[in-house]
């Protein structure tokens, strides 16, 4: 509250005014709001039976109020907005003015205890958590079996309300960072990406309008795995990025160039929190990653070893082979790529290993399903 007042006083005097208020802290004001209202009924409940040794303690009232009413409810609608305030904050925390705000306005005050405004933003998140196990000691410690009965289903609905709000966070996340990298990797053309290819100009805008940026807008797709390695080229080592998704692999080429978006900064693009720190201090320093092939299916991907007596005769340190087969299992494509170390390879082994794993697995699960007929009526 300490940051959010500061702010609403600065805006008052005209600072900071197109800082979004409740991009940052969302319905925080209610949260705490009705936090407390419930802290203070809880404990005046408890009072009331310390003083009174002979009425009882009755917290049913008191939990249907706030459990089946808008406690549970206000901190979803906070939770929901987290990760977008994190990934709001990221981007403001970059400008001079907003940081003299964080630093010398707000963390000073001895309030906060040194702690910064994210680990502030997400102990709602924590709070929340808390209160099965705040059930689950009140109904340990009542006697009566219709209350005890009562606090247990709350207790569970509570519990389903916060596995759903994990799951709805969990996606929001997902779909934040998939966004991100739509804006970060560049799909060339065909004509572009191999000479060999010819298009007449009056038909590029045709095979333009089917545009592969769309794969990574689906919102069930996950991104398992990445990071920097090298490609062993003919003539060259090249640096490129790997992104492991749950159904193909995509090679990129990193590249470096603050003029991509027609002359704008990439510096300034904000940037989700969820991506790895690599491929953030890469995008604030304005770069982007260039498809290098297509993506690469894992029902058609085959990942070879490379074996130790190459290693000392073609120089080649934690080096492993990825090969694209088409569906007539003809080799398309090789990939000689080198890890930073032994583990790292190990790392991107084990993870290709299992995202293909499961990927069969799941497909041939799908297979199985589908040619299950239903039993013939014996009348047939």
């Amino acid at each position: 509250k300490i940051f959010m007042n500061t702010l609403k006083y600065l805006q008052s005097n005209e600072f900071l005014l197109d800082v979004d208020l409740w991009r940052l802290f969302a319905n925080l004001e209610e949260l705490s709001k009705i936090s407390l209202s419930f802290l203070k009924t809880f404990f005046e409940t408890v009072k009331e039976h310390v003083s009174k040794s002979d009425s009882p303690m009755d917290f049913s009232s008191i939990l249907r109020k706030f459990f089946q009413g808008d406690l549970c409810q206000t901190h979803q609608i906070y939770c929901l907005n987290y990760t977008s305030a994190v990934f709001y904050l990221e981007n403001l925390r970059q400008r001079e003015d907003f940081g003299i705000y964080l630093k010398q306005w707000c963390e000073q005050n001895e309030q906060c205890r040194r702690l910064h405004l994210p680990e502030l933003l997400v102990a709602p998140l924590h709070r929340l958590t808390r209160y099965p196990l705040l059930l689950n000691n009140i109904w340990k410690r009542s006697t009566d079996e219709t209350e005890k009965d009562f606090i247990w289903s709350l207790k569970e609905k509570v519990e389903k309300s916060i596995r759903d709000l994990e799951g709805k966070v969990k996606w929001l996340d997902n779909f934040q960072k998939f966004r991100q990298l739509q804006e970060v990797i560049v799909w060339p053309q065909v004509w572009d990406r191999d000479k060999r290819f010819f298009v007449p100009e009056c038909l590029k805008q045709s095979l333009r309008e089917n545009s592969s940026e769309n794969i990574l807008s689906s919102a069930n797709r996950l991104l398992l795995h990445e990071g920097r390695l090298t490609l062993a080229e003919s003539t060259r080592l090249l640096d490129v990025y790997l992104f492991l998704f749950d159904d193909f692999l995509l090679i990129t080429k990193i590249k470096r160039n603050k003029k991509k978006h027609g002359g704008s900064d990439t510096s300034l693009i904000p940037v989700c929190p969820s991506l790895t720190p690599e491929l953030q201090s890469f995008i604030r320093e304005g770069g982007f990653c260039t498809v290098l092939d297509q993506p690469i299916p894992l029902d058609r991907l085959i990942l070879k070893n490379i074996d130790p007596v190459h290693v000392t005769v073609f120089s080649l340190r934690n080096a492993f082979l990825i090969q694209h087969e088409n569906r007539y299992r003809q080799c398309i494509a090789v990939f000689l790529l080198q890890a930073q170390t032994e583990t790292a390879k190990k790392t991107w082994i084990s993870q290709i290993e299992t995202a293909i794993s499961n990927y069969t697995t799941q497909h041939e699960t799908k297979k199985s399903t589908a040619f299950c007929f239903p039993a013939e009526s014996s009348e047939i």
